[in-house]
């Protein structure tokens, strides 16, 4: 896949974001738009750090903390949150069942361990807000005057309260979140179909779309989803791991394409 200048995941040069007769932006929140990437992580330490202490001293195992530089980018970053509960135990070998949508917080059950994930994440976002890149907004609403439409593609179930939390909830034109995803069936990130949903509500084509992305897996599924153009921005993932993910240029923030 090649951008409207000729470019293919790797090279070196930055479009004019503005410039390529672009229809939409669909963007992914987390990391991008907002930084409750940060509160996501956090509430993701203490997740697991709280369970692998407690199976630590229930199994007489050695306690190994959930690491934010290694596996909260490479097996939870991105994903659905069941999925990177379930991504992230069996890389310390650890299978537990699925258990069902009811399962409470206390539960020992992928489930389970998402519900207390999402207490975690909710009393965060309570008690210390959310910050917001100032630069990507500057550049939705741009784009926005300019003729485009947006929609938000994101993996959390939390993407309308945090839209809302953050004054966000005009920003744009369509929504695709955990729970419209669940709703209707869609596999989440690296599939391509959350953002492919996103287009279709918006009702854009991939062909004269545009990712923006900050985690490697939504990364994968814009490329995927043959996207015109995909977007890494880099807030931890590294610039190299975006490249070869399939962006099509990395940023440090969307603000950087303001014209």
């Amino acid at each position: 896949m090649t951008d409207p200048k000729g470019t293919s995941p790797g090279d070196e040069s930055r479009p004019d974001l503005f410039s390529l007769g672009l229809d939409a932006l669909i963007c992914d929140l987390d990391g991008v738009v907002t930084d409750t990437a940060s509160v996501h992580a956090t509430s993701w330490k203490d997740l697991f750090d709280g369970y692998l202490k407690d199976r630590a001293a229930r199994d007489g195992e050695p306690f190994i903390p959930f690491s934010l530089a290694e596996d909260y980018i490479a097996l939870v970053d991105g994903k659905p949150r069941y999925d990177g509960v379930d991504s992230f135990l069996r890389s310390r070998n650890i299978v537990l069942p699925w258990g069902t949508p009811e399962d409470p917080a206390e539960a020992e059950t992928i489930r389970g361990l998402g519900a207390r994930k999402n207490i975690l994440f909710r009393a965060a976002l309570g008690r210390d807000g959310v910050t917001i890149f100032d630069g990507a907004v500057a550049v939705i609403r741009a784009f926005k005057q300019a003729g485009g439409r947006v929609a938000v593609v994101s993996s959390s179930k939390n993407c309308g309260p945090v839209l809302d939390r953050a004054g966000l909830s005009d920003l744009f034109d369509a929504m695709v979140d955990g729970l419209r995803a669940v709703e209707e069936g869609l596999p989440g990130k690296p599939a391509p179909d959350t953002f492919l949903r996103g287009a279709a509500l918006l009702g854009v084509t991939p062909e004269a779309s545009c990712v923006v992305e900050d985690a490697v897996s939504g990364v994968v599924a814009g490329a995927a989803g043959r996207f015109r153009l995909v977007v890494g921005v880099d807030r931890g993932a590294g610039e190299e791991a975006l490249r070869a993910a399939g962006a099509h240029c990395v940023v440090s923030d969307l603000g950087e394409f303001l014209p």
